[in-house]
C-alpha cells in the first residue's frame, strides 16, 4: 500500500496501489486489442446505468481463463503487469512451445515460476487442476461452473473460494460471499489468493480519480426537488418521509431487494446462502 504525504487536502488520506511489484515494460502487442465502451449506454443510444462516462483510454487484454488446450505443457512467468480492466494484476506466461498469453496473476506469484495445468498436478500457487484433485481446505480462484467453458467465479483482486469436500462427483466449495455450492469435480480451478489483496482498502482521496476510473458524479436524492425524486423536497435536511424505505429515483425500492429468479434451475447446486448483513 502507498500512502501519500499530505501536501494538499485532498492528498491528506490518500491511498494508493503499490506498483513497484510490477514489471517494468509496455503490455505485449498481440495481447492486446482495441476496446470500445459504451459508458452505460445501450444499443439504442439511451443511458441504462447512471454514473458512468469518460475516464483515462485502455486497452484490452487478453486474458486466457481456460488454459485447457495446455494441459500438461508447462509455463513460465515473464512478467507481473497491471491491467486496467480488472481489480487483480496479471502475469505474462511463456509456455515451452513458445506461445505467450496472460493469465490472472496469484498473489505470491513472482517472475520467473513455473506453472501447469493437469488432471492431478502439485499443490503449487498458479498451477490449475480439476477439482477433484484439490485437497480439502485449500484456496482456489478462478472456478469454472462449466467444464470447458473457462473461470467464471472468484476472479477479483484478494478472491479466493475454499475447498470443503468432494462427494458424488461433485466438489462443495465456499464462495467469498460466504455461500456454498456444488461444482461438477471435473470442473478446473488454480490454486491460490488472488493478487492485490489491498485494493479494497484504497483511498481515493479526490473527486478526479473517481474521474479517471470513469465514474461520474452522483446526486443524492434528498438533495433534489420532489418533482426529481421521492426523497426530494423539505427544508434543510429532512427525513424521506416515506413507509416503505428508500425509494429509486422511479419509486421502487432501493434496500433489501431480491434480484434473483424464485426459481432458477442453479438452485438445487447452492447448499446454504450468503449471510445476510447484520444491521447496525
Amino acid at each position: 500500500m502507498k500512502i501519500y504525504k499530505p501536501t494538499t487536502p485532498s492528498r491528506r488520506g490518500m491511498t494508493g496501489i503499490d506498483f513497484s511489484l510490477l514489471t517494468k515494460k509496455e503490455p505485449e502487442k498481440k495481447l492486446t486489442k482495441k476496446l470500445n465502451r459504451k459508458f452505460g449506454r445501450g444499443f439504442m443510444g439511451r443511458v441504462t446505468t447512471r454514473h458512468k462516462g469518460g475516464g483515462h483510454k485502455r486497452l484490452y487484454r487478453l486474458i486466457d481463463f481456460k488454459q485447457v488446450d495446455k494441459i500438461g505443457i508447462s509455463a513460465k512467468v515473464i512478467a507481473i503487469e497491471y491491467d486496467p480492466n480488472r481489480s487483480c494484476f496479471i502475469a505474462l506466461m511463456c509456455y515451452t512451445d513458445g506461445e505467450k498469453r496472460y493469465i490472472l496473476a496469484p498473489d505470491k506469484l513472482n517472475v520467473g515460476d513455473e506453472i501447469i495445468v493437469q488432471e492431478s498436478a502439485p499443490l503449487k500457487i498458479g498451477n490449475r487442476m480439476q477439482l477433484k484433485s484439490i485437497p480439502v481446505g485449500t484456496q482456489i480462484y478462478n472456478i469454472e461452473l462449466t467444464l470447458g467453458r473457462g473461470g467464471q467465479m472468484a476472479r477479483s483482486a484478494g478472491s479466493s473460494a475454499q475447498v470443503l469436500a468432494n462427494e458424488d462427483g461433485y466438489t462443495n466449495i465456499k464462495m467469498p460471499s460466504g455461500e456454498v455450492r456444488m461444482v461438477r469435480d471435473v470442473c478446473y480451478a488454480s490454486i491460490g489468493q488472488l493478487s492485490n489483496t489491498e485494493h479494497n482498502t484504497v483511498v481515493l482521496g479526490k473527486a478526479g480519480r473517481s474521474r479517471w476510473l470513469g465514474i461520474r458524479p452522483s446526486v443524492r436524492g434528498s438533495a433534489m426537488n420532489p418533482c426529481d425524486h421521492p426523497h426530494g423536497g423539505g427544508e434543510n435536511r429532512q427525513p424521506i418521509g416515506l413507509k416503505g424505505g428508500p425509494k429509486t429515483p422511479w419509486g421502487k425500492k432501493a434496500l433489501g431487494v431480491k434480484t434473483r429468479k424464485g426459481k432458477k434451475y442453479s438452485d438445487k447446486y447452492i447448499l446454504k446462502r450468503r449471510p445476510k448483513k447484520k444491521k447496525r
